[in-house]
Formats: structure tokens, sequence, C-alpha cells
């Protein structure tokens, strides 16, 4: 699975609340009827997911999946059957590596392939997270996701944060209360920066700064078009406003020193 589930309750049929991403480190507590109470160690997130999502820990990984998203094949060769998939951020351990028709392929632990421009070396960090959002683009709004296949409003932050070096946690209203400082975006908004995080009761998104036109632009995964998009902040402020009402704030991420901004 490209990301497994946590739920707030055991058992089939609940609400998606995140996802674990494979080869992340959690913590196991308890055991109800197939389910497990986890913590993610990374940021501390709590939950029950299915037993057979879990493993226990094998090779350390070597490096991690730098696309939104790739398929793992059955050989170094993409005509092959496809074996499997892995989002953004996965945890890989690298153990071979070869070359078909000019296209090299790297052999995971499990015995599976990749293309080799997928991946990155762990501790190979992007140096601005707004650019490695910005791939996310068109991909799936799914609720409590955290992947290139299926994503939220935080799990967008979150996951695009996490690829430049820098871990928050998982739910907006946690991004807003700890994330940076907060700012004041000036009456018309003025004072927002390419990377400033835009939030409202429920919701956040990134500003991108101006476009050609000299409008602010917010990227996110929402709702309202059941993807991740780009759209002017007037027009989204305007549009949540009968859901969320008026944003609550704006911080400003530490990250922003090592951006592009």
């Amino acid at each position: 699975m490209p990301g497994d589930g946590i739920q707030y309750a055991s058992g089939n049929g609940q609400q998606l609340e995140a996802q674990i991403l494979h080869g992340e480190e959690v913590r196991s507590f308890e055991r109800h009827r197939g389910y497990v109470f986890v913590q993610t160690v990374r940021d501390g997130y709590t939950g029950w997911t299915a037993e057979t999502n879990l493993a226990e820990l094998g090779v350390a990984p070597t490096h991690w999946v730098a696309a939104p998203r790739t398929f793992l094949y059955s050989g170094p060769d993409l005509k092959l059957p496809r074996s499997g998939y892995r989002s953004m951020g996965s945890l890989v351990t690298v153990t071979g590596e070869a070359e078909t028709r000019g296209t090299r392929y790297l052999q995971l632990s499990d015995g599976t392939w990749m293309f080799a421009g997928h991946a990155a070396r762990l501790g190979e960090l992007a140096a601005d997270f707004v650019s490695v959002a910005r791939r996310f683009l068109n991909t799936p709004y799914l609720w409590g996701g955290n992947t290139g296949f299926g994503i939220d409003c935080s799990g967008l932050v979150q996951l695009s944060m996490r690829m430049a070096g820098f871990d928050v946690l998982r739910d907006s209203d946690m991004q807003a209360a700890t994330i940076g400082s907060p700012i004041d975006p000036g009456a018309d908004h003025e004072n927002l920066k390419r990377g400033d995080l835009v939030f409202w009761r429920g919701h956040v998104g990134i500003c991108e700064g101006p476009n050609a036109s000299g409008e602010l632009m917010l990227l996110h995964a929402n709702g309202a078009t059941m993807d991740v998009t780009s759209e002017p902040l007037v027009q989204a402020i305007e549009r949540i406003a009968h859901l969320f009402e008026a944003p609550i704030g704006v911080r400003r991420p530490r990250a922003l020193s090592r951006s592009a901004a």
C-alpha cells in the first residue's frame, strides 16, 4: 500500500485520520480484533491500524522516494509487471542497481525494483518545500491522506515540509499552534510571502506568492475541487467563508530561511 491507514477506532468502516508511510516506525500498545493501537515515532500521531499493516523493523533504509508516486517492478525493466507502488517519503533499502535500455533501476531489499530517478539518499533534502508541494498539483483529495496517491490539506503541508527536512505535526489545528511564528498578514495581505501558511478552522493552505498578474496564489488540497489546486488567495477566502469563515491566522515557517522565498 502507498500508505497504511490510521483511524480513531478499531474495526472496519472507520474514518481515515492519517496514513503511515512505508518504512515509517511506530510504537504499538494494544491489540483488539486484528487492529493495533499505535503511535508514529516521527510525529507522535496515535490511532488504530490493521495488524496486517505492520511488520518488524528490517534492514535500515538507505533512500526515500522523492517523486510524488512511483511504481515497483518485478525486475529492472518498465515493461515488466508492476509489483507495488510507493509514495513520496516512503523509506526503502537499496541493495543493487541495473541499467536497461539506458534507464537506471534500483533493487530494493524485498527484491523489487524502482526507477532510480525517483529515489534520493536519506539526508538529501529539497531546498524549498513550496516547490515540493507544487509537485502534488492535481493529486486527488483524500481526507486523512498524506501520500502522493491521495492527500489532504495538512498532509500536503506535512509531507512537503518533511522532504525539506522539517518535521511538523499532522493535523491543521496542531500545525496552527506549532509551526514557525504568527505574522500579521496586513489588511490586503501585503505582508504575505511565499511559504507562509494560511489557516482556517479545519483547513490550511500554502502561500505561493504572486502570479504573473500580481495576484497572491494559494496552494492547497481541498474538497471543493477534490484535488490539490492553486487559486488566487482572495478567491479562496471568499469561497471558503461560508464553511470555515475567515482565516484565523497566518504563520511563517522557520523553513523559509532555507527556501527560495
